[in-house]
């Protein structure tokens, strides 16, 4: 499933609910709006509806507080939009991408031996070369 991608809103929303495994609509407006001067019930509402009809988020509706979490992960949805990235920018290709972040220092130590393993990892599956 391609996802599209996500306002600033719905994402600050998805943020919140990847941090929390469930949260009610009144949670979230809390955290969003905390020093909001007048209710922004109704914008968290169309929200959480829209990321609902998007498929971004599911609603456990047999309580009487509806709880909502989220229908895809952090990793899912950043992965999801690397590819729509790379295929608008480089024709799906990711060497340019992770060539500027190597290069650019983006990238930590760490993070490459990270990358360098599952390298490795995919080479070994391969079999011999």
């Amino acid at each position: 499933m391609k996802s599209q991608p996500l306002a600033n809103a719905e994402l600050a929303v998805m943020e919140l609910l990847w941090q929390s495994e469930r949260l009610t609509a009144r949670d979230i407006r809390e955290r969003l709006y905390s020093d909001a001067t007048k209710a922004q019930h109704g914008t968290v509402q169309r929200l959480l509806q829209r990321l609902e009809d998007k498929g971004f988020v599911t609603v456990d509706r047999s309580l009487f507080v509806h709880l909502f979490s989220a229908a895809i992960s952090r990793q899912s949805y950043a992965g999801q939009q690397l590819e729509s990235l790379a295929d608008k920018l480089t024709a799906g290709s990711f060497t340019p991408l992770i060539t500027h972040l190597i290069e650019h220092k983006k990238i930590s130590r760490d993070e490459i031996d990270r990358i360098r393993a599952l390298l490795d990892g995919q080479k070994d599956e391969a079999g011999p070369v």
